[in-house]
């Protein structure tokens, strides 16, 4: 009986730290989702040679764009944009695969960023702020919106 009633115990406890960690993502997300400027936001990122979406939010803050990764236990952001070097060169629609991977009813957002070609895929509300909150920089910021 002791091997079986250990093996129990111990399934027991891998259960409970599923449900935690999967607790944790839900409440770091709804933290993140309900704070004013908050979106949500796929990014179209490149690694190891192969092009994939990831699916986070982003949040708007005075000088920067931060996104934050869906599926992570960091409290910090993933990547940064800043204001001034984020370029916006045109918006479309999903197309093919791409079209599961990112957000019903949402549109790609082709950016750049300090040299580097960038895509977010966000409701046409998010990209209706994201385009104002571009276009609001403090003069002097060149700011590009397609």
């Amino acid at each position: 009986m002791g091997p079986f009633l250990l093996s129990l115990e111990i399934i027991g406890a891998t259960a409970v730290l599923v449900v935690l960690a999967l607790l944790a993502v839900v409440v770091r997300r709804r933290t993140l989702i309900g704070r004013v400027g908050s979106f949500d936001c796929s990014v179209r990122t490149e690694s190891r040679g192969r092009r994939h979406w990831t699916l986070g939010v982003a949040r708007y803050e005075v000088d920067r764009l931060d996104w934050y990764r869906m599926f992570s236990f960091s409290l910090r952001p993933s990547c940064s944009y800043a204001r001034g070097a984020l370029d916006v060169a045109g918006r479309r629609e999903p197309g093919g695969a791409e079209a599961l991977a990112v957000q019903p009813g949402a549109i790609v957002v082709e950016c750049r960023h300090r040299g580097q070609d960038l895509e977010m895929a966000m409701s046409p509300d998010a990209y209706t702020g994201l385009a104002s909150w571009l276009e609001s920089s403090p003069p002097g910021h060149n700011v590009n919106v397609a």
